[in-house]
């Protein structure tokens, strides 16, 4: 394979494995019934005037399978802390007992968890795009390269190992969507 192929090849699957990355960490964030500090990731307190995460100003951590402990390194933290996560709109209330911060989850409904399925699936699908847009661009460069003088076989076995690691990659979507959605349905 030229050389221009080679790296059109592993840059194209270095990037659907940081889109697929991105999918996992999603796919963490979107709770399914049991605790997990992860939970918290993306939520920012307001700490002197800047936007800080949570686990960058309190120590995160599970107490037992339905319960988050939040317990900040200072005392004056936990209100803007529990303004975060009630901002967030997690669908988790905080309880505040003046050193720590509860999160209680509560069991989940069946339509609880039908409307956690359907943002797994708005999670996939965004990382199904990506993974398209990937091999757009992959193609697109393949094709000049064959402008600039590359043999039309080359061109044609490059876009069809181009198709390959999309189809792999897009069926390792669907593995991770299958699995975090069998997690949440589980009662």
């Amino acid at each position: 394979m030229p050389e221009g192929l080679d790296k059109i090849h592993s840059d194209t699957e270095s990037i659907m494995t940081k889109a697929l990355n991105h999918l996992e960490a999603e796919l963490v964030k979107i709770r399914a019934g049991k605790a997990n500090p992860n939970m918290l990731d993306g939520i920012v307190a307001d700490y002197y005037g800047n936007p800080t995460p949570i686990n960058q100003v309190a120590n995160v951590s599970v107490l037992d399978a339905r319960t988050i402990s939040v317990q900040p390194w200072e005392k004056n933290m936990l209100q803007p802390i529990e303004r975060a996560i009630i901002m967030a709109n997690i669908g988790i209330n905080p309880q505040n007992d003046g050193t720590v911060i509860r999160l209680y989850l509560p069991p989940l409904t069946e339509e609880r968890r039908k409307e956690l399925v359907k943002r797994c699936n708005g999670e996939g699908e965004h990382a199904k795009v990506a993974v398209r847009n990937i091999r757009r661009d992959s193609i697109e460069a393949i094709k000049k390269l064959q402008k600039d003088g590359l043999s039309e076989d080359a061109c044609k076995d490059a876009e069809k190992d181009v198709q390959d690691v999309t189809d792999k990659f897009i069926s390792l979507i669907e593995k991770h969507l299958a699995a975090k959605e069998k997690e949440i349905m589980a009662v």
